[in-house]
């Protein structure tokens, strides 16, 4: 790299995407690099707010990377960003282009700039088995023999529970093989509205989604391939659709 990234950060419904793509116009010689953990999946375009059409800037097409890549219900995870990101800005600047990240989803923003050192582990059908007769409470103590508990992301619900021991034990067991990627020296901007005008933004998109644009119809093609609790992971939108879908919950839009 010759130059720095422009790296866009903030908060969901704050304007990155649409700011990004006008600042690539502008430059002329740049493309955008999404930072976006569920913007990878294909065919989850309502709920992701993919908005592409925001990637059009005065009747021209401002390229984008890692939107659209692995099919809905894949296990797309940390490591493999890291791995598509520097992929993808290795050939921008090799192409002489400017690269700009764009995203609010911040462990992937900063492990590509600060280069964390990620560790692919693979499944163990056998623990997996082992371990799928515990209740939350007991994985969720289980795990906390292997490390400190520094929050609840990892025993949010059984299935992560399992992984997260899954992924401790491999390390107990094994002699890890770390790749290390290097920093990212970036240009680092930080988008942010008031409060309250991004609650009504948040609010107004919801209902465009559910009403005008289709995401019922995109939770309920999903369900044709995706498994319901696969579905329920990526976010609240297609949690309660998921639900509402298996009658576990009653919505007063429909």
């Amino acid at each position: 790299m010759q130059h720095p990234i422009i790296t866009l950060l903030g908060p969901t419904a704050s304007g990155k995407t649409t700011l990004a793509a006008h600042l690539a116009a502008h430059l002329g010689n740049a493309e955008i690099i999404s930072a976006d953990s569920r913007q990878v999946y294909r065919g989850m375009d309502v709920g992701t707010g993919k908005d592409l059409a925001d990637y059009v800037v005065d009747g021209l097409q401002v390229p984008y990377h890692l939107i659209d890549i692995v099919p809905a219900g894949h296990k797309y995870n940390l490591f493999q960003y890291q791995q598509d990101f520097h992929s993808a800005l290795t050939d921008i600047c090799n192409r002489g282009c400017q690269a700009i990240l764009c995203g609010g989803t911040g462990l992937y923003i900063e492990s590509v700039l600060k280069g964390y050192h990620m560790v692919p582990v693979p499944e163990n059908p056998q623990l997996r088995d082992e371990l799928s007769h515990l209740t939350l409470p007991e994985l969720t103590q289980l795990l906390s023999t292997y490390k400190t508990l520094h929050n609840t992301t990892d025993v949010d619900t059984p299935k992560r529970a399992i992984r997260a021991i899954e992924i401790q034990q491999y390390y107990q067991q094994h002699q890890i093989s770390q790749r290390q990627f290097p920093q990212v020296s970036s240009i680092t901007i930080g988008v942010d509205i008031p409060r309250e005008l991004r609650r009504q933004k948040i609010t107004e998109r919801l209902c465009r989604r559910l009403e005008q644009e289709g995401m019922v119809q995109e939770v309920e093609q999903l369900l044709q391939t995706v498994a319901p609790e696969d579905l329920i992971y990526y976010g609240l939108e297609y949690k309660y659709l998921t639900l509402y879908f298996g009658k576990k919950v009653l919505w007063s839009l429909f």
